[in-house]
């Protein structure tokens, strides 16, 4: 049984209307809902930032789907910060709310005038920041000196299960690193070898609880406006590690997209008007071992999206309703 979901994409869209969005996705059949914590979009022409966390409380009281967060703490974040809005959403929404910790962006972080670590810094420091959130969501007071500093933290408002913090990967080393500490795997959709390649490297290195999984995709009644619409949105967003992690503005990612061709879009967003074409594609996910799946549509209107897709492709897939997001991770 999989859990079938929408991705509210702060970076695209007006949060008003992301949160009309996902109240339609819960009246046409999706069982739960993720986003992703930016400061900045990865184009003008996406031209939106919201604030992530203010929206989740609203879209949590809104409807009565579990949500995610996508989230990086260590510099735009203190991590007693995250720490804090973790437990006030998961004390007021209990198993309804989980967070996925990364490293990264520099787009997102580069607005504290900090320098941009390495990699392997950025893993460390990430690494830190769990260890003092999960501390503190277990009611220790935290003193910390490293990476991040951190004198005397308590939090005073808990839930009483701390919630899933998950890990976030792209590759199959970040994959196997996080079974060091997560409660469960986010991912983005890539061939299905790769993603086989990643749920093995987390499973193997003895990865619990569930593997999540985000779809791009781009749907139009019309092939050529699928085409477009991913094209327009999402050509700024094909680019792998490191370019990704690296890049700082909006409009550094314009400049290195402008001549980015069809081939290099429809290589990491499912482009097609063909409804079968989408309905096989994430039952192979599922087949992978997927327990939740979030459909990302990379258009900035949602509706006939949601609606289309809550009444042809749902209902071939049977969508479950997810189990309590809540820690599994000793």
């Amino acid at each position: 049984m999989t859990v079938f979901g929408v991705h509210a994409s702060h970076e695209q869209i007006h949060p008003s209307d992301l949160l009309a969005a996902v109240t339609l996705a819960e009246q046409a059949g999706f069982t739960a809902a993720m986003c992703s914590d930016h400061f900045s979009p990865w184009s003008e022409r996406q031209g939106q930032s919201a604030f992530a966390w203010s929206w989740l409380g609203a879209a949590l009281q809104a409807t009565s789907l579990p949500f995610g967060v996508v989230n990086a703490p260590g510099q735009r974040y203190h991590p007693a910060i995250i720490a804090q809005a973790i437990g006030t959403l998961a004390a007021m929404y209990p198993g309804r709310f989980w967070a996925a910790l990364g490293t990264g962006e520099a787009s997102n972080e580069h607005i504290t005038g900090d320098a941009w670590p390495r990699k392997d810094v950025r893993s460390a420091r990430l690494l830190e920041c769990v260890e003092i959130i999960r501390a503190l969501l277990a009611g220790e007071e935290v003193s910390h000196d490293g990476l991040v500093t951190v004198d005397r933290a308590r939090l005073w408002t808990r839930p009483e299960q701390p919630p899933a913090l998950i890990g976030a990967a792209v590759s199959e080393r970040t994959a196997a690193w996080c079974a060091q500490w997560a409660d469960g795997l986010v991912t983005v959709n890539a061939p299905v070898e790769t993603l086989r390649r990643m749920v093995g490297a987390y499973r193997d290195a003895g990865g619990r609880g569930s593997l999540h999984l985000q779809v791009h995709l781009s749907w139009a009644p019309d092939q050529e406006q699928a085409l477009h619409i991913a094209r327009d949105q999402w050509r700024s967003n094909v680019f792998p590690p490191p370019v990704c992690w690296d890049l700082d503005t909006a409009e550094h990612f314009d400049a290195v997209s402008e001549h980015v061709s069809d081939e290099q879009i429809t290589s990491v967003v499912t482009v097609s008007s063909d409804l079968g074409r989408h309905t096989e594609l994430l039952r192979t996910y599922a087949e992978l071992g997927f327990d939740e799946i979030y459909l990302h549509h990379v258009g900035q209107d949602l509706s006939g999206f949601i609606d289309t897709f809550g009444s042809e492709v749902l209902p071939q897939l049977n969508p479950t309703k997810p189990a309590p997001a809540v820690a599994v991770a000793s």
